[in-house]
């Protein structure tokens, strides 16, 4: 039977990601067959998997919705947070955001119950876009249009080229192949602007057309076939990863 690493398994079963498998595994509270868990085990379909004592199952169907966000709500599961995106939607299975879209931001989130898609999505490394309409608070000119593209000084990086298109006097269409955190109002900020609106319209083949704010749909039949054929190629693991496989 294949054998599969462990934090892969929990991380398609949708209980968490592979870090924070990694993490709860060095902390002693996921067992295999009953024994303390160890770094970099692997195990097979028929291992008992329990995390915090309580038993790991794989879902059978894979779950994934696309979801228009409204403002004000959190892409969080955490219950501490009274606007946490799980407890708006109330699925009626486990679900978890793929990536975030901050508070006061709207537009397109998908939801899902399936780990290793989030990461395959996510992942800079495999340049999938997200698209974004965006307001400002004074007009965009063509020279705000060329360093945005270009790339921008932020978080103590460069950001990646991207496509910019002015759509309004106030209002630009962007896509990105990357989502550092709060990055295009930082970009925004540093170029002397601030972000007034600012909604995710795609990601990847998936677009948020008319789909009314505060509801979600299942993905349609093309879209998941031609969302498989775009991650055909994609890897799940982040750079990182990857790089220390090949040393």
């Amino acid at each position: 039977m294949e054998e599969v690493r462990l934090n892969k398994y929990l991380s398609e079963a949708g209980v968490c990601s592979r870090r924070e498998a990694d993490r709860l595994t060095q902390e002693g509270k996921i067992t295999v067959d009953g024994v303390t868990a160890e770094l970099g085990m692997k195990i097979s379909q028929s291992s008992i998997v329990k995390v915090n004592g309580k038993l790991v199952t794989k879902e059978e169907e894979r779950i994934l919705l696309a979801f228009h966000k409204p403002a004000g709500i959190v892409c969080t599961a955490e219950k501490r947070e009274k606007n946490n995106v799980i407890d708006y939607i109330n699925y009626p299975k486990r679900i978890f955001p793929i990536g975030r879209l901050d508070k006061d931001s709207t537009g397109l989130l998908l939801m899902t119950n399936d780990g290793e898609l989030v990461n395959k999505i996510m992942r800079a490394g495999n340049y999938h876009e997200k698209e974004y309409l965006v307001r400002i608070n004074r007009p965009v000119t063509k020279d705000f249009c060329l360093k945005m593209a270009e790339g921008v000084s932020i978080l103590d990086t460069v950001t990646r080229p991207c496509k910019v298109e002015q759509t309004g006097k106030n209002e630009f269409r962007i896509i990105l192949t990357q989502g550092l955190n709060r990055q295009i109002r930082r970009m925004c900020e540093a170029l002397g602007c601030k972000v007034t609106a600012l909604k995710r319209v795609r990601i990847m083949n998936i677009t948020l057309g008319n789909l009314k704010e505060g509801t979600y749909r299942s993905l349609y039949e093309g879209e998941e076939k031609e969302l498989k054929k775009l991650l055909a190629d994609s890897t799940s693991m982040s750079v990182k990863e990857r790089l220390s496989i090949k040393q």
